[in-house]
């Protein structure tokens, strides 16, 4: 691999950096970073985003340096740090994109007045989904999107209907206070 340690006092970088050195950041910037942005794109296939996300990763390193004693292999510590940075990136990306598709799906609602109005809408609802737990949000868009009863959604999420039930519940009362403002009284 291209992160080889063999060759520094990685102690003494570490040390260095925890001090707030910012020559031993420097080092660990230049040393690493090629390497790790690579890692970076074969997630999530664009440069420019891969970049983005590696400093980021290395913000949170300066940001984090008082734990710097933690890290007992810092090229894995990076690794790790980049994959599960990308990892996150593309599992709000999902979201994000399923929930605008879900959201495209809605039919213009009767008391929308026009397409501003009904874009704000759209947004909003997507807001308010992301707000959502997992169970809870899953739960509602099985039950609003998919049209699933509560006894499929039971079994497709393997809990009691009454769990599902409790679910909705709750993603209803969520999407009730934040889409009031679009909501006939």
């Amino acid at each position: 691999m291209i992160l080889n340690e063999n060759d520094i006092n990685l102690e003494y970088i570490i040390s260095e950096l925890q001090n707030g050195e910012e020559k031993a950041f420097d080092f660990i910037f230049r040393r690493y970073y090629k390497a790790l942005c690579a890692q970076a794109v074969s997630y999530v296939h664009d440069l420019d985003l891969a970049q983005s996300l590696v400093q980021e990763c290395f913000i949170r390193l300066w940001e984090k340096r008082g734990e710097a004693h933690k890290i007992k292999k810092l090229s894995s510590y990076l690794l790790t740090m980049v994959r599960n940075r990308c990892i996150d990136y593309l599992r709000t990306a999902k979201v994000a994109d399923n929930l605008k598709v879900r959201a495209s799906v809605i039919v213009q609602l009767p008391n929308l007045e026009d397409e501003t109005q009904a874009h704000e809408f759209e947004e909003q609802l997507i807001l308010a989904l992301a707000t959502l737990p997992d169970r809870t949000r899953k739960a509602f868009e099985y039950s609003r999107f998919e049209c699933l009863t509560y006894k499929e959604i039971a079994e497709k999420m393997g809990v009691s209907r009454k769990a599902v039930e409790a679910l909705i519940s709750r993603a209803l009362v969520v999407l009730r206070r934040e889409l009031s403002d679009f909501l006939i009284t």
